[in-house]
Order: structure tokens, then sequence, then C-alpha cells
């Protein structure tokens, strides 16, 4: 399988354990502090694997960039987060940076 797509899986894993974290309210419901620990587990597996191919400085960068931004656009949706401008302006700016290191991973 290609490393950017085990980048991106390790991405997506990484946002549920962020979502499930929040969701167990500072550690008190199990069922979700157990959820963020496998989330944990299977997204650090797939960051692994996407080394292969991917510099570990640009899969790294790429994979909390990815997750971050995926997190800050659930938090708008589902957590009533903010939506001003110059938080837009900044989560532009990573998806760029991302871009970015894509296009230019050797």
């Amino acid at each position: 399988m290609n490393s950017w797509i085990y980048l991106i899986i390790a991405s997506i894993f990484e946002m549920g354990w962020v979502i499930s974290l929040e969701l167990s309210q500072n550690f008190t419901k199990i069922n979700y502090i157990v959820l963020t620990t496998i989330l944990m587990i299977f997204s650090i597996v797939f960051l692994s694997f996407s080394f292969k191919t991917i510099s570990m400085g640009t899969a790294y960068a790429c994979w909390t960039g990815i997750g971050a931004v995926g997190v800050i656009l659930i938090g708008i949706l589902f957590f009533n987060e903010s939506t001003n401008f110059l938080r837009i302006l900044f989560i532009t700016l990573i998806v760029l940076g991302i871009i970015g290191l894509k296009l230019t991973n050797s």
C-alpha cells in the first residue's frame, strides 16, 4: 500500500483519539479511555508504516498537521468551536504546508 495512504489512515486514527480523549471528560469515562488508547496505538502503527517511503520528519509533520486540521474542522462542525477569520487563515496555512511537504518529498 502507498505510504501516503498509511499516513492518512494514521491521521484519521489520530483525529479519533483526540476526539475520544475529549469525550472521556478528563479520564472519567472508562469506555472512552480505552478507545483513546486503542486509537493511539493504531495511529502510531500506521504512522510507522508510512516511514517506508516518506522521511520521518515529513511524515510526522504531515501526520500532526492532517490530524490537527481534521480535529479543528470536527470541532467547528460538532463542538461549536470558533470560525473566525484568523483561525481559518491559519488552518489554510497548515494545509498549504502539508501540500508543500508532499510535493517536496523525495
